[in-house]
């Protein structure tokens, strides 16, 4: 069902570098979309600090993805 590229690209080592990626940009996605609601000036909008840190980390597996279904 899934090509080899995939497989490899949901591979711990990967996967530990797109939670990375998540985590960095997600976080500074965040504070900069939703910083006064994060420190306490109105509610925080959960589905989009969920989406800020699912898109960098889905934008990272695709990249390794294709590296790897390209050659890489």
């Amino acid at each position: 069902m899934f090509t080899p590229a995939f497989r490899r690209a949901l591979r711990p080592p990967i996967l530990h570098r797109s939670l990375k990626v998540a985590l960095i940009v997600g976080t500074l996605l965040n504070l900069i979309n939703q910083g006064d609601r994060l420190f306490g000036a109105g509610d925080i909008d959960w589905v989009k600090l969920v989406l800020t840190f699912l898109v960098p980390f889905c934008v990272a597996t695709f990249g390794a993805w294709a590296a790897l279904k390209d050659g890489g």
